[in-house]
């Protein structure tokens, strides 16, 4: 085979490569011998056909066959040849393309490639240098925390009589409206529980500013006007009086931390037992958050010192990505009514997004490197792990998301697999770092 690559741009080649005469011609027989063994001819027993009848016949879809097999394996060759990693392959369609079963057939692709990357400073001698991050877990933090347990696990109890209502309470309330003193159908709610407060509308009405400073038994009256433009022909341009009946008043008990708390915390045996759980999950989750945040400074640094030029195909990729993902929450919005009405402009997506989305192949290709270079894998039991993992974070059965998985093809699973490979790289550079101090 003769190959010879020609330099389009930065990271664009063309390969121009010749297949020798005698492996086209050896392509063709295997071609007609597959052929003969799978027509039937009249007159001609099973695989006894003569080539040439085979070749009147036959000749344009063998040609196909031939194409179909010879391009792809002789651009897979070219490609190891030529010592590049292609990102997009350009190969003219084969119907444009001409075969002869006794000539040198000669074929161009055009390929994007990935760069060739010089690493540096990411271990020994040069190691990237940390700046130590010296938090920890105070006694201040662990007291927040069992406060927050004494909130979950906190009762609501009746209110002494005479209670005064204020922010804070739970109220149960009944509430009617009605429309030019006529009960309105749609308007009545009954046993209603309501934190005062919360701001959160019973009935489109906002009761708080009405709650505090009553009483249990206590009646209140809230006129509510609505625009000629509302929807609801009844009351669109009208005022809809709705009573409120304060039927009980509830306040929050929260449980004193002893060691009857922590037991009902789960299987603990005394408060000391808990607030030592406590203290070690929270330093879990803060050694965490610490190395998360020296990750973020490697890919920072990694990013800052090491300059080459990024394949477009692979950046375009990356923010379809991000546009895609962006779109997809905004839909999640809307549908929950909380996107506000905003409407973006496709294009000033894309720009303000480009520069993100070439930093993330950057990362991408400078972490695929370091694998690379130092002989990092993914094995059958990285996988498992992460899925896991997965599958705990997402709370769900890791068999569903096995599926989930497989019925993305080849491609999740590839996916999968290079997101695991990208963390065990920087798990690396990590690992070799140098924290000062």
């Amino acid at each position: 085979m003769k190959m010879e690559m020609t330099e389009l741009g930065p990271m664009k080649r063309a390969l121009k490569i010749e297949v020798p005469a005698e492996e086209v011609a050896q392509r063709f027989v295997q071609a007609y011998k597959e052929l003969n063994r799978q027509v039937r001819v009249p007159g001609f027993r099973p695989g006894k056909a003569p080539l040439a009848l085979l070749e009147q016949r036959y000749a344009k879809s063998v040609e196909e066959d031939v194409l179909r097999n010879i391009v792809p394996d002789f651009y897979g060759r070219a490609v190891r040849q030529a010592g590049i990693s292609p990102v997009l392959v350009d190969i003219p369609p084969l119907e444009r393309v001409k075969i002869k079963k006794d000539s040198p057939f000669t074929f161009t692709a055009t390929v994007e490639i990935k760069p060739k990357i010089e690493l540096r400073d990411y271990k020994a001698p040069n190691p990237i240098s940390l700046k130590p991050d010296k938090r920890s877990v105070g006694d201040d933090q662990i007291q927040k925390g069992l406060e927050v347990l004494r909130e979950q696990h906190a009762r609501l109890e009746a209110a002494p009589d005479g209670h005064t209502i204020q922010e804070g309470d739970f109220v149960i309330l009944s509430i009617e409206g009605r429309l030019d003193g006529q009960p309105l159908e749609g308007s009545k709610k009954e046993g209603h529980l309501h934190k005062v407060g919360s701001k959160a509308p019973l009935l489109g009405l906002d009761v708080d500013a009405h709650l505090v400073g009553k009483h249990s038994g206590d009646q209140v009256e809230i006129t509510q006007p609505y625009p000629t433009s509302h929807p609801d022909n009844r009351v669109a341009g009208k005022s809809v009086i709705f009573s409120v009946f304060l039927t009980g008043v509830r306040i929050k008990k929260l449980p004193d931390l002893d060691d009857e708390f922590a037991k009902d915390c789960g299987s603990y045996a005394s408060l000391t037992e808990l607030t030592d759980r406590l203290r070690s999950e929270m330093e879990k989750a803060l050694k965490r958050e610490i190395e998360d945040s020296y990750k973020d400074t490697i890919l920072k640094r990694l990013v800052e010192t090491h300059h080459f030029d990024l394949p477009e195909t692979l950046v375009e990729r990356e923010l379809e990505a991000i546009i895609r993902q962006y779109m997809q929450q905004r839909q999640r919005r809307a549908a929950s009514g909380d996107d506000g009405g905003a409407t973006e402009d496709l294009e000033q997506l894309r720009q303000q997004n480009r520069e993100e989305a070439g930093r993330r192949v950057k990362v991408g290709l400078l972490l695929e490197a370091i694998a690379e270079k130092e002989q990092l894998t993914v094995s059958q039991d990285d996988v498992n792990h992460e899925v896991h993992r997965l599958a705990t974070e997402l709370k769900m059965p890791q068999n569903e998301l096995v599926k989930m998985i497989q019925s993305g093809g080849q491609d999740a699973i590839e996916e999968l697999r290079a997101r695991i490979l990208a963390d065990k790289s920087l798990d690396f550079v990590y690992r070799n770092a140098v924290i000062q101090g």
